[in-house]
C-alpha cells in the first residue's frame, strides 16, 4: 500500500512539472479591432470609436460604439447578434427572443433617457429587409433615433430552419442632425459577417437579374433620385449663415412736403397751368401771416418750413409776395 501511495505521489509530481502553467482567458467580452466589426456604419460616419465582442455557445454578438455629439445621456452604438448553430464551447448560449411589442417599448425607453421617442408607423425596408425605428427630440433640440431589424433565414428545411438569424439595434443622438440624416444610417450600414452552411444563411437567395438587360426595345434610364451615401453631421460647429437683405419697397403714401415722393413708372398726369385758378388765401397752421412792407399793405404769407421744397402745391402751402 505504501508503494502505491509513493507511486501516485511521483506521478502527480511529474504531472505538475510537465504542465505549462499558461493562463486561460475567459469567454467574457473583449476588445476587437475596428476592422473586425460585424456591422459597419455607412461611408461618411458616424465613426467607429471601439468594438466589444463576445463569442457565445450558439453565435456571437458585438457592440460597436459610434462617435457621439449630443447632450443626451448615453453613447451612440450599433449592436449586432448572430444566432446560429454553434459558437464557442466555453461561453454560455444566447437566449433567443423574437421581437415583441413589450420588449420594443422597454428598449425604446432605455435608449435615450428623457427623450420622448415616437415609433414610426411607416413600412420601411433597406437592403436586408424590413426595419422599424422611433424618433424624437430632447428639450435641448437633440435628434434621437432608435432602430431595430431582424434578418431571418427562410430557406431550407429541418431543425435549422429559421434559426440562422441576425438581430441589429441602432441608437443615434445628435445635436445637429435631422431625422432624415439619422434614418440614412439605417439604410447605409453593412453587415460583414455571416454563417457557415447554406441552411443557416439569413439573407436568402440572391435576386434575379433584371429581365430588360440585353433586350432590344427595353430602354433603361437613370434613376430619378439617388439615395445619398455620404452622411455628415454632428462633428463640426454650426456655421452661422447670414440671409441676404431683401429690398423692401416702401408703399407710396400721400406726398409729404418734406420728403419727395418715390418715383413710380406709369401714366403721367400734367400739372395745372400756373394762374389757371387763383389760389385763395387760406389761414392754416402751415402758414403764418405777418405784416410786411409790401405795396398796398397786403399781408405776406410766409410758408412754414414743411412747405419748402414741396413738389405738390396746395392751398395751405401757397404764398403771396416775395
Amino acid at each position: 500500500m505504501l508503494r502505491i501511495v509513493s507511486a501516485l505521489s511521483a506521478v502527480a509530481a511529474l504531472a505538475a512539472c510537465t504542465s505549462s502553467g499558461s493562463v486561460k482567458q475567459g469567454s467574457g467580452p473583449e476588445l476587437v479591432d475596428n476592422e473586425e466589426a460585424l456591422v459597419m456604419p455607412p461611408p461618411g460616419g458616424p465613426a467607429i470609436v471601439g468594438v466589444i465582442g463576445r463569442t457565445r455557445g450558439n453565435g456571437a454578438e458585438q457592440t460597436i460604439s459610434l462617435a457621439t455629439s449630443s447632450t443626451v445621456q448615453g453613447q451612440n452604438y450599433l449592436k449586432i447578434a448572430f444566432f446560429g448553430g454553434s459558437g464557442s464551447q466555453d461561453g454560455p448560449s444566447m437566449t433567443y427572443r423574437s421581437l415583441s411589442e413589450g420588449d420594443l417599448r422597454r428598449e425604446i425607453a432605455r435608449a435615450a433617457p428623457g427623450v420622448p421617442l415616437v415609433r414610426s408607423t411607416a413600412f420601411l425596408q433597406n437592403a436586408y429587409g424590413p426595419f422599424g425605428y422611433a424618433f424624437g427630440r430632447s428639450r435641448s433640440g437633440d435628434a434621437c433615433l432608435y432602430g431595430w431589424q431582424q434578418i431571418r433565414s427562410r430557406n431550407g428545411s429541418g431543425i435549422g430552419r429559421d434559426f440562422g438569424m441576425i438581430q441589429i439595434r441602432v441608437r443615434l443622438c445628435d445635436i445637429q442632425a435631422t431625422e432624415r440624416q439619422l434614418l440614412a444610417v439605417m439604410y447605409g450600414y453593412t453587415v460583414t459577417g455571416g454563417f457557415q452552411g447554406e441552411i443557416w444563411n439569413p439573407y436568402g437567395h440572391p435576386g434575379g437579374v433584371d429581365s430588360r438587360i440585353g433586350q432590344t426595345g427595353q430602354p433603361i434610364y437613370p434613376a430619378a433620385e439617388a439615395v445619398p451615401q455620404t452622411i455628415s453631421f454632428g462633428y463640426s460647429s454650426p456655421v452661422a449663415t447670414t440671409r441676404p437683405a431683401t429690398p423692401v419697397r416702401a408703399k407710396v403714401r400721400e406726398a409729404s412736403p418734406s420728403v419727395p415722393a418715390e418715383r413710380i413708372d406709369g401714366p403721367r398726369v400734367p400739372l395745372p397751368e400756373i394762374g389757371a385758378a387763383p389760389a385763395a388765401p387760406v389761414q392754416s397752421s402751415s402758414a403764418v401771416a405777418v405784416p410786411g412792407k409790401a405795396s398796398g399793405g397786403e399781408t405776406v404769407t410766409v410758408p412754414s418750413p414743411d412747405c419748402i421744397g414741396a413738389t405738390v402745391m396746395t392751398a395751405a402751402c401757397s404764398t403771396k409776395g416775395n
